[in-house]
Formats: structure tokens, sequence, C-alpha cells
């Protein structure tokens, strides 16, 4: 079993930055994609980014050159950095682990106009 909570989500400003962790539990997350989704209430839930065990990243058109994701695996822990937010971002971001299917439980992000 893995357990995997984020944090670091909040209300902004368009333009600004947040910064996102998402810390596991339970196993090791070394060997696994780690990837970062997200959802508007009543839309289907969004790939935003991934990245391999091996530091391999890859993003939605609409967050390349703006969002950064990458891992640190001695501390068990993957990181959304979110700049230049946009209000089209705002949406529930979860944290998400490939091997067994695992999802954290969400943090909510709110970028206004």
């Amino acid at each position: 079993q893995v357990q995997l909570v984020e944090s670091g989500g909040g209300l902004v400003q368009a333009g600004g930055s947040l910064r996102l962790s998402c810390v596991a539990s339970g196993r090791s997350i070394s060997f696994g994609t780690m990837g970062w989704y997200r959802q508007v209430q009543g839309k289907q839930r969004e790939l935003v980014a991934t990245i391999t065990p091996g530091g391999n990243t890859n993003y939605v058109d609409s967050v390349k050159g703006r969002f950064t994701v990458s891992r640190d695996n001695a501390k068990n822990t993957v990181y959304l950095q979110m700049n230049s937010l946009k209000p089209e971002d705002t949406a529930v971001y979860y944290c998400w682990h490939n091997i067994g299917n695992y999802w954290g439980q969400g943090t909510q992000v709110t970028v206004s106009s």
C-alpha cells in the first residue's frame, strides 16, 4: 500500500506561483512513474505532468514552459512548481503513482483574475 498526501495548494492571483508537494508513505516510489493530474468539477481528470524514475518528464501542452515536475526519491516526494498561473489552471490537483495506480486526496488550486 502507498499513501500519497498532497499539499501546497491555495489561492493565488494570476501570474503568481505555487509549489505542490506529494509525500508518499508505505513504500518507496523510486521505481515508479509519478504524475500530477487535475480536475475541474464536472469535467474529466486531466493529465498535467509525469516524471519517470529516470527523471524524464512529460507535460500537457497548456502548461509547458510554466510548470515543472521534479522528484526527490530520498524524501519519497514529488513536486509540481507552477509559475505564471492562469485562471484556467484552477482545479483540484492530484498526485498519482503508476505502480498500483495510487492516488492522493487532492489539493485545491484557485487562480483569481
